[in-house]
């Protein structure tokens, strides 16, 4: 299975008359999300595909700014966006935000969780919500 998909991946890159590869962004993000199955490392996906693990680097990031559309794959982790907010309270008149405390917002459900809970805990939340496509 994983030499199969090895060589549709290899099949759709383009060579240049210079003999530069150009990875279409379908190509670009099943190889990171390769990179984010579990015992996965960047440099040996990198490796298996003859790139230079600086260049699979970028690509995670511009998947982490959701620039680059990754395939759905139930073996593969996941980037979550994150906005931070100023603690301060809100002086709209609305509720106030508290301080301390991270929001998990997923379509129309929101889970209020205390600032100190531990960041693989958040995720696994964040995980869990985007399994049941809240």
């Amino acid at each position: 299975m994983e030499l199969q998909r090895e060589s549709d991946v290899v099949s759709q890159i383009v060579m240049t008359p210079k003999g530069q590869r150009r990875w279409p962004d379908e190509v670009k993000a099943r190889i990171v999300a390769e990179t984010l199955r579990a015992g996965a490392t960047v440099d040996g996906v990198a490796r298996r595909y003859d790139l230079r693990p600086n260049h699979l680097s970028t690509w995670r990031r511009l998947a982490r700014q959701g620039k680059l559309v990754l395939p759905e794959d139930d073996e593969v982790g996941f980037f979550a966006p994150v906005c931070v907010e100023d603690d301060a309270p809100s002086r709209s008149g609305s509720a106030p935000i508290l301080a301390g405390t991270v929001d998990v917002i997923s379509g129309g459900v929101t889970v209020r969780l205390d600032g100190a809970t531990p960041a693989a805990r958040i995720a696994e939340i964040a995980k869990a919500l985007g399994a049941l496509g809240a």
